[in-house]
């Protein structure tokens, strides 16, 4: 079992030492919250809160995702840095494949990308990109980043992209990891058929099972057989030894926690010294003695 550790909407200045608290501490790697805009007017809804609203995102210190990885990538030299997720079809892949790689190069292969889609039609909006079959763009995005980023001459003809052979270097020495996001059975089909992995964004006991069965299907009628495959989830058993065995029981290869709830409206009251003490008490207990 590897240990993602989870922080977001606190204190852009606090990511950087808590980065290097969670190296130290021995957690493998650390979530990247990514948001474009905050509209002023809006009635969209928040996928993942019991209330839907999304007035807690005000006002929040978002760094822009490939530049917050760069900025962390630079004080750290082992621990992952992985997108949780990043909004891939509001963004121009050539582009993305461009900064990932970037990233992945600089970082010594540090980098796996979670992608997903935007719940906000606001976001596609604001970049310009139709809302509408958001989901066959975004097959194309992942289908363009794959290429671009082997460091190869690669051309594409899509429905939504037409791309000239072209070639971006430096490439990483090692193929991007990608994960998708998302609870829909496309979301999860499409973890299966065009990425790595899957990321799981949160929710009760009982759902996280039936996502988990649902995959499972899905990766026996797909013929997926990988045994690298792998799945990140949030979930309470993650903070027990015991809970941790059911969990590798189900094929959970990773485990996002963190340690308080980020859906307040306003700052984050708490210490940058309670963070760094829960995380490295959750360490002692937990990541030291997982086997």
């Amino acid at each position: 079992m590897r240990f993602t550790y989870a922080e977001a909407m606190t204190r852009a200045h606090y990511y950087a030492p808590l980065a290097q608290a969670a190296e130290a501490a021995g957690y493998t790697s650390m979530t990247v919250a990514d948001s474009l805009i905050y509209p002023r007017e809006s009635d969209s809804r928040y996928p993942y809160t019991d209330t839907g609203d999304r007035e807690f995102l005000e006002d929040k210190e978002f760094i822009e995702t490939m530049i917050f990885c760069a900025h962390v990538f630079a004080v750290t030299k082992t621990l992952r840095l992985t997108p949780f997720v990043l909004k891939l079809p509001v963004r121009p892949p050539v582009l993305i494949a461009k900064q990932a790689s970037s990233v992945a190069f600089l970082s010594d292969n540090r980098l796996t990308m979670g992608v997903g889609l935007s719940p906000w039609p606001e976001d596609f909006e604001a970049l310009g990109v139709p809302w509408a079959k958001r989901g066959k763009r975004m097959d194309e995005c992942i289908d363009i980043f794959r290429g671009l980023t082997s460091g190869e001459f690669f051309g594409y003809a899509g429905e939504f992209y037409e791309i000239a052979e072209m070639k971006q270097t430096p490439a990483p020495t090692k193929p991007i990891p990608l994960l998708v996001g998302g609870h829909s059975d496309a979301a999860l089909r499409r973890a299966v058929r065009k990425g790595d992995g899957w990321m799981h964004a949160g929710g009760d006991g009982e759902e996280l099972d039936r996502l988990l069965g649902r995959l499972a299907e899905i990766r026996k009628e797909e013929g997926d057989t990988r045994d690298d495959f792998e799945i990140h989830v949030i979930s309470y058993d993650a903070y027990t030894l015991d809970g941790i065995k059911r969990l590798e029981d189900k094929g959970v290869t990773d485990c996002i926690v963190g340690f308080r709830v980020p859906y307040i409206v306003g700052p984050d009251p708490e210490p940058i010294e309670t963070k760094i003490e829960a995380l490295n008490r959750y360490a002692d207990s937990i990541i030291s003695k997982v086997e």
